[in-house]
């Protein structure tokens, strides 16, 4: 069906690397605004609710983005012995920080967003995502994450999880051996850097190439990475990649097999079989 015949209003994200467009029906424009760093854009549409867009790419929806925020957080929290500082670079949406509130083992969240505007809407059109931000552990810092990064004291954090856009534009430097080298030394033994890594089936050349390269070079020499559905998302197919200096004990198998707060998607089976990597993957590497 050709969206030019239809009645209807939709919103579209072209993704020219997979020669594809995925487009959703809207009803409402809810909000357009130029911040000081980039475009956003709130649609409410017909079936996946609420849609965050920025700069022409979608960001989260109502109906799916449990699964990103769940698989962006819970894998690495219960792959640590014991968390009890996570530093979340973007996540201005705070979905994550959501997340990552549900372990009562973290002492501290701290939120590192250069876009203040992303969260005081997101407390304005998504506030379901926003519960955990007056939770007492949770620290917001509103500034470039790069240099926060840079000026973090040695050995004081556990897990940092960089939840940000695509490699290009503010978000270009959050994948260089120089952040990875700041995030490592900010790290306690043991620590953990996750970040989203686009879809594995058209950017795995990207995840190889150069952005585990620059993550070993940075000395976080175990990479591991994780698959999970994402609708919104070019291809419909997303990933995650963890990285440590040494190997990564996959999951602590008692906390995660109880897991003693709501979840939508994770659970400890699929923990395990996230981090599988298809047959056609392997002869890629």
């Amino acid at each position: 069906m050709s969206l030019n015949n239809s009645n209807k209003n939709w919103v579209t994200e072209i993704c020219t690397a997979s020669g594809s467009a995925f487009s959703l029906a809207y009803t409402e424009k809810l909000h357009d605004e130029q911040s000081s760093f980039q475009h956003i854009e709130i649609y409410q549409t017909e079936h996946f609710g609420r849609l965050l867009m920025i700069d022409g790419y979608t960001m989260l929806s109502q109906k799916d983005n449990f699964i990103y925020h769940e698989m962006m957080t819970h894998p690495a929290l219960f792959s640590h012995p014991k968390p009890r500082h996570v530093a979340i670079v973007g996540g201005g949406d705070c979905g994550t920080l959501k997340e990552v509130a549900k372990h009562h083992c973290v002492e501290k969240i701290t939120q590192i967003e250069i876009d203040e505007r992303v969260t005081r809407l997101s407390e304005q059109f998504f506030p379901e995502l926003c519960t955990a931000n007056n939770d007492p552990r949770a620290h917001f810092e509103f500034c470039d994450a790069i240099q926060w990064m840079q000026d973090a004291t040695e050995n004081s954090i556990d897990i940092v999880i960089v939840d940000s856009t695509d490699p290009i534009g503010p978000a270009e430097g959050l994948f260089k051996q120089s952040f990875y080298t700041n995030c490592l030394r900010a790290l306690r033994p043991g620590g953990i850097v996750v970040q989203q890594s686009e879809s594995p089936l058209i950017h795995w050349e990207l995840i190889t190439q150069p952005m585990q390269a620059e993550m070993q070079s940075a000395g976080l020499d175990c990479v591991n990475t994780l698959f999970f559905p994402l609708p919104i998302y070019p291809t419909g197919w997303w990933s995650a990649t963890l990285a440590t200096e040494k190997e990564l004990h996959l999951v602590r198998d008692k906390q995660a097999k109880a897991l003693n707060f709501e979840t939508s998607y994770y659970n400890y089976a699929i923990h395990l079989g996230a981090f599988s990597m298809p047959s056609f993957l392997k002869t890629k590497n």
